[in-house]
């Protein structure tokens, strides 16, 4: 016997329980989507789809059938969750048996027993955009009322894909800074070594680097590590 649905209410307190710093993205989407299906009333199965430098992959779903209905948009880059992602808009199917913009997703959905899907956009991030989808046994399952209960859903995936995507552009940042520290300390070591063999300037040092790393095609600090290498088995 299937259990009553869950008081969206609760389910919105229990997503706030959640500490995002302290959960990978994926198992903060799974939960997202096992909380999105306790909430509907209908028999509904979920997804949610991301979008990164023109790819798909569901990085969560509550069945297979969900993932086969996304899988399959993905292989012809056609469908209401990549729609949906990209205009970070919602896209519904309230008849899938009907449904003609997309006939071999819908002839999929229909063998299967689906009777319509909703697709609700996550906000867009600056590089990873993102649908919250739902798929129903039943055609006409998504009311106003539902769908404003996934877009809340929805908001608070794409808070989480924000957060994790702060987290990673923070991470590339000190790793670009910490690379850029450690070049620049090579260089002024092999503008040192330059300077008291030549006894020359530390403009008229990095000149010299400069044009070695010109003349040879090679990175500076390449030019510069090289320099410093050579220096410590001379000694």
């Amino acid at each position: 016997m299937p259990r009553p649905p869950t008081d969206p209410a609760d389910a919105f307190a229990e997503l706030g329980r959640i500490r995002l710093g302290e959960m990978r993205l994926d198992d903060v989407l799974q939960r997202v989507a096992e909380l999105t299906k306790r909430v509907l009333s209908p028999p509904v199965e979920v997804s949610v789809t991301l979008v990164r430098g023109g790819t798909g992959h569901t990085a969560a779903f509550t069945d297979d059938l969900a993932l086969e209905m996304d899988e399959r948009q993905y292989a012809h880059w056609r469908g209401p969750c990549l729609e949906a992602a990209a205009g970070g808009s919602i896209l519904s199917v309230p008849d899938l048996p009907a449904e003609d913009r997309w006939p071999e997703w819908a002839e999929l959905g229909r063998a299967a027993g689906l009777g319509s899907s909703v697709s609700v956009g996550l906000p867009i991030q600056e590089a990873v955009v993102g649908a919250l989808n739902v798929y129903a046994r039943i055609p006409h399952a998504f009311d106003d009322d539902t769908i404003t209960v996934l877009q809340t859903f929805a908001a608070y995936a794409a808070v989480a894909l924000a957060n994790a995507h702060l987290y990673d552009s923070t991470a590339t940042l000190a790793q670009q800074m910490q690379e850029a520290m450690a070049s620049r300390a090579v260089i002024e070591q092999a503008k040192g070594i330059i300077m008291a063999e030549r006894r020359c300037t530390p403009d008229e040092a990095f000149a010299i680097l400069s044009k070695v790393s010109q003349d040879s095609n090679r990175k500076l600090r390449h030019v510069a590590q090289a320099l410093v290498d050579r220096a410590a088995r001379d000694t």
